[in-house]
């Protein structure tokens, strides 16, 4: 791919820097880094790195637009998406983490901009692609989580926003099979007490989580090991008003003749 005039410049400029030599060869690179691409060659550097997005060449785009972003001049409207779409690049690469600083460029650098509640909403997700399993540390999952809920707080209105809270729903669902698994952990090994914090925890913070039902399930059952008859009354209470319909709660509370 042809560089822009201005960008063999920079290379010539670099090359010197580099290669050390007098005090006036110094400044003469200095000068020539300080020349700048015309608007014709930016314009041609632009079309290329969006061509090479459209084919999926994410390496490419990569290289381009880092260095438009060195040559647009202070308020041109490319700058953000010139950001926004670094921040794609490297999320089409895998460096997510690298994608996530681009994004915050866009919702950080220019919050009133049209691309900000997408990016913001985009850096929510490289971090929730970095938590790629329920049962690995959740830190990337809070932080993809803590994300989502700022763009809701910042843009609340927006098509950005909409998708973030289907988002958090389905992170929310990660985070209370982790809570569960780890809960069946003590339960196989007969530590009551704990399985019993993860599951109350994990019903109390996730109450419409799809595995409620068989924590509640799951809860009844390790207080019915300890005696706790009181707390196996309370917990089939609320299965029956909240989950009354679930195999799960015919299961743990069945009803007697009494009751019925």
């Amino acid at each position: 791919m042809r560089l822009p005039l201005g960008w063999w410049a920079v290379v010539a400029g670099l090359a010197a820097c580099s290669g050390g030599g007098s005090a006036a060869e110094r400044a003469a690179a200095g000068s020539a880094i300080a020349i700048t691409a015309t608007p014709e060659e930016i314009q041609i550097l632009w079309d290329e790195a969006m061509e090479a997005y459209r084919r999926g060449e994410f390496s490419t785009t990569a290289d381009n637009l880092e260095r438009l972003v060195l040559e647009f001049p202070p308020g041109d409207p490319r700058i953000s998406k010139a950001h926004f779409y670094l921040g794609e690049s490297y999320l089409g690469m895998k460096d997510r983490l690298q994608a996530v600083r681009e994004f915050r460029r866009v919702s950080d650098e220019r919050p009133n901009d049209p691309l900000a509640p997408v990016a913001l909403l985009r850096a929510a997700d490289a971090y929730a692609e970095l938590w790629s399993r329920p049962e690995l540390d959740p830190s990337y999952g809070q932080t993809a989580l803590a994300t989502y809920q700022e763009l809701l707080n910042r843009y609340p209105e927006t098509e950005a926003a909409d998708r973030g809270r289907v988002r958090i729903l389905a992170l929310e669902e990660w985070f209370a099979s982790k809570d569960f698994k780890t809960a069946m952990f003590y339960l196989r090994l007969k530590a009551y007490d704990s399985a019993i914090l993860y599951l109350k925890a994990m019903v109390a913070d996730y109450p419409r989580a799809e595995v409620a039902p068989q924590a509640l399930e799951k809860l009844v059952e390790a207080y019915r090991n300890l005696g706790y008859e009181d707390d196996v009354e309370e917990t089939c209470g609320y299965m029956r008003r909240f989950h009354r319909d679930e195999a799960e709660t015919a299961a743990a509370c069945p009803t007697t003749i009494q009751e019925s």
